[in-house]
């Protein structure tokens, strides 16, 4: 079945760590907070993202103010409906991120765990990597089991200021 429906966007620029920030709305909520340091390529993300989707641009929509301002604040809360797009197995892990308070870090393995996944330390790395909504899913809260900074889809120096920010400084 091909998507049908349509998607707004915005982009803003976030003043920290940051850096350009495209957020992107359907009818329902929030599907997708992306961040980078080129527009341009937010948008080809965004595109890639949501093929078959049309896209259009709304430049200066209070929406994408709004998650800028989430961003910079360590701890403000976000007042958007969301409506991210995914699998069930994603939706799952997501869930569960949203549960990792600010501060405190879980690991791969631990996550797949509480899940009752334990051998699926890998297939929820991906769905970390998937995420479409950036901090609002804290993706950033998920370590190596051996306490490390690992990957992170908006890059390690943004995991690494967002973690320092909510007080858990880690080493690279």
């Amino acid at each position: 079945m091909k998507p049908s429906g349509c998607l707004w966007y915005a982009a803003g620029r976030s003043a920290g760590a940051m850096g350009t920030v495209l957020a992107a709305w359907s009818e329902r909520g929030l599907c997708a907070i992306l961040l980078g340091d080129d527009a341009a390529a937010l948008q080809a993300d965004l595109e890639h993202r949501f093929r078959g989707i049309e896209l259009i641009a709304a430049p200066g929509d209070s929406r994408v103010a709004q998650v800028v301002a989430f961003l910079e604040e360590p701890d403000g809360r976000l007042e958007l409906p969301l409506d991210p797009r995914g699998t069930e197995f994603q939706h799952r892990v997501w869930e569960a991120l949203r549960h990792v308070p600010a501060g405190e870090t879980i690991s791969y393995s631990d996550l797949a765990a509480q899940l009752g996944l334990p051998s699926a330390v890998r297939a929820v790395a991906a769905a970390c990597g998937a995420n479409p909504l950036a901090v609002v899913i804290p993706c950033h809260r998920v370590i190596g089991r051996n306490g490390k900074l690992t990957g992170y889809r908006w890059g390690v120096d943004r995991k690494a200021a967002l973690l320092a920010r909510e007080s858990c400084v880690l080493p690279l």
